[in-house]
């Protein structure tokens, strides 16, 4: 009794030095359904994440580390520089604690990540709203029945506003309280990057005819690749040597989760389409806290999609090893954890930044609420929670996403800069740009996956709206075409019994964040792309408040991070899923194409004595001449055309597909 007494005393003694940190946008709610408060002992699993230090000065870091011109080129950090380049000033970390010390919470209690950017709490959720002012709720997902908690604002003390990010759970729910969705990738759910997509029939797209001999004057291998997309077809869109190296330290990585590899289906794609791979090829599977692959082809949990990552990626770079890091236990990863939760787990095990460590007599999780490992499940991952076990890939293929405003923006923010320290270390980030043009999918979080009243307000993709990661768009060849045709703005007419209208088109996605502005190493490109394309120049060029979008007309932020950066095919590739080859389509298709390109150029650099590339992005836009501008196509979604691929820089294909030949002249000219 004497702990609360002496809390709430506390507690009514500085009530009137609290202000509001975070309030949760209005927008959210059509996404959840508030329920019945919390109980007032229920154990909240309170992380407090402390601003860090020096984020300006690291975006100025990467961007001398990246920018060719620059003497820093390429002098990437260590793991331990990063470190403590950005860890919270010592000031900030012993103000929060002794604020809860003095609160009543004792100091044994209270854990803090080896990385210094957490302090973490597991306490009874009345101790946890009196500290923070606010009311804990549990949050119903209108779309899934999943629960969470949570809470519509929280407070703060005043002398600690500079100090903390965000809280948890606050704004940012917590991590689902039940097991009830399977969590997938594909199609309208709550990851945005759909595919491969199917028609309904499953036995792929109509057959296409061609004159006999068409087209005479190409390879044979390449004949037809128009509607049927072959490791042929993509090695002569972009100009690929032959793979031949398999040096120690440029495997490529391939991000999953909740998604599995069938190794049957992997070997029959190989003896068919590259016969050069061992059939008996399987990836190294990095499995972070119990992720497991492969899996049998018929298990409900081969979708396809990493069947398809896997037959990418290998059929371009082989002898050169893959690495699939497969993340979450069967038990985590299957349930509707992406909306609050994607890639907290995989941070954890590649940076370490976002772990909270078992000290001063806790752990960093609570079961029930949190992924909690040893994981009691009867199939659960039993060892510990991994932080910083792995060392990332030099390239990483992620082809997962969500909406935007499915997060706060505290959060967004902070997982951004996680992005920006694995730029500084050298790692280039692939994530697609999204398969529904302007919008998200149906559901996500809306019934027609756009925003507004009206449904016609774009709803930008996350985490590509995070200006330190390579955001991948997706271009095509279409039927009846051939290799030597200009591709067009992947778009496909996906009509068919049983699919809902918002299925219609799937289209590679881009637009503009509402979270992150223009950066700097794109602002020359987006702005001569709004000089002479965009229809509200120079009314809405200024606007720099996301929150007025959709007010006056106003359909998207102006003033945003443009994506994507590149693109590649990801239009008519034979896939094997179950045993069977078929047709599909998706926009992740395309990330594996560019993260080949990276690797094979990461070789030869190699070769050469040099680092790896790294981030890209600044390269890139200082040079667009290496790469092959994309003309044709839009993006329709939200009652709107979308965009249009235009001449330079655009919101739907960026700044065009990679021309090998010259990007490899060009990496090669830099130290």
């Amino acid at each position: 009794m004497r702990f609360f007494a002496v809390f709430f005393a506390t507690v009514s003694a500085v009530r009137a030095s609290h202000v509001l940190h975070e309030r949760r946008e209005a927008s959210i709610h059509h996404a959840w359904r508030q329920g019945e408060r919390v109980q007032a002992d229920a154990i909240v699993p309170l992380r407090i994440a402390l601003k860090q230090t020096n984020l300006d000065a690291g975006a100025e870091k990467l961007n001398a580390l990246s920018h060719p011109d620059s003497e820093y080129y390429g002098k990437h950090l260590s793991v331990e520089e990063v470190d403590d380049l950005f860890a919270p000033a010592e000031h900030s970390i012993d103000s929060v604690r002794e604020w809860l010390i003095q609160s009543g919470i004792n100091e044994t209690a209270i854990a803090h990540s080896y990385s210094r950017g957490w302090i973490a709490a597991n306490i009874p959720a009345k101790v946890a709203e009196g500290l923070f002012h606010a009311k804990l709720y549990e949050y119903e997902s209108i779309k899934t029945g999943s629960i969470r908690m949570g809470c519509h604002e929280y407070h703060l003390p005043a002398h600690l506003v500079d100090y903390v990010d965000y809280v948890t759970p606050g704004v940012k729910l917590s991590a689902a309280l039940k097991k009830r969705v399977k969590r997938g990738r594909f199609g309208g759910g709550s990851s945005h990057h759909g595919g491969p997509y199917r028609r309904p029939n499953g036995h792929g797209y109509p057959p296409h005819h061609f004159p006999p001999g068409w087209p005479g004057n190409l390879p044979e291998d390449v004949r037809y690749c128009g509607g049927n997309m072959t490791p042929p077809c993509w090695r002569y869109l972009y100009k690929l040597p032959f793979p031949h190296i398999n040096d120690s330290v440029n495997a490529a990585g391939v991000f999953e989760q909740g998604d599995y590899f069938a190794q049957s289906d992997t070997s029959q794609y190989f003896q068919k389409y590259a016969p050069y791979v061992p059939s008996d090829y399987s990836p190294q599977v990095v499995s972070v806290d119990g992720g497991q692959a492969p899996v049998a082809a018929d298990d409900p949990n081969n979708g396809g999609g990493s069947d398809g990552d896997i037959d990418i990626l290998t059929s371009l770079i082989y002898p050169q090893s893959v690495v699939v890091y497969q993340v979450d236990d069967a038990n985590y990863a299957s349930q509707e954890l992406s909306k609050d939760n994607l890639f907290n787990t995989f941070l954890d095990a590649v940076d370490g930044s976002y772990c909270n460590y078992s000290a001063y007599g806790i752990t960093g999780d609570s079961p029930g609420i949190d992924p909690t490992y040893p994981d009691p499940a009867p199939d659960g991952y039993k060892g510990q929670r991994q932080c910083g076990a792995y060392k990332l890939t030099r390239v990483l293929s992620i082809g997962y996403g969500s909406a935007e405003v499915d997060f706060p923006k505290n959060y967004v923010q902070r997982q951004c800069n996680e992005f920006m320290k694995l730029g500084l270390q050298g790692h280039t980030i692939l994530i697609g740009s999204g398969s529904f043009g302007v919008g998200n999918g149906p559901g996500v979080p809306t019934p027609s996956g756009c925003l507004g009243a009206q449904g016609n307000v774009f709803n930008p993709v996350y985490p590509v709206g995070c200006p330190w990661v390579t955001s991948v768009g997706t271009t095509m060849v279409g039927p009846n075409q051939t290799v030597n045709d200009p591709e067009s703005a992947y778009q496909i007419d996906m009509s068919g019994p049983g699919l809902p209208d918002a299925f219609k088109y799937i289209s590679s996605g881009g637009g503009f964040s509402n979270y992150f502005s223009t950066p700097d190493y794109q602002k020359r490109a987006v702005s001569e792309w709004r000089r002479f394309h965009d229809p509200g120049y120079p009314t809405y060029v200024a606007n720099a408040d996301a929150s007025n979008i959709g007010a006056n007309g106003g359909r998207y932020n102006r003033a945003g991070r443009g994506y994507p950066d590149i693109s590649a095919t990801g239009a008519y590739f034979h896939t094997i899923v179950n045993g069977e080859d078929d047709i599909s389509s998706s926009t992740t298709h395309a990330i594996p194409i560019v993260a080949s390109v990276i690797t094979l150029i990461n070789q030869q650099r190699t070769l050469a004595g040099k680092g790896p590339v790294g981030f890209l992005n600044t390269a890139l836009y200082n040079n667009p001449w290496m790469l092959n501008d994309i003309t044709n196509g839009s993006n329709a979604n939200c009652q709107s055309g979308g965009f249009k691929a235009v001449q330079g820089w655009d919101p739907i294909t960026g700044l065009g597909t990679p021309n090998y030949p010259k990007m490899l002249k060009y990496f090669m000219s830099l130290p």
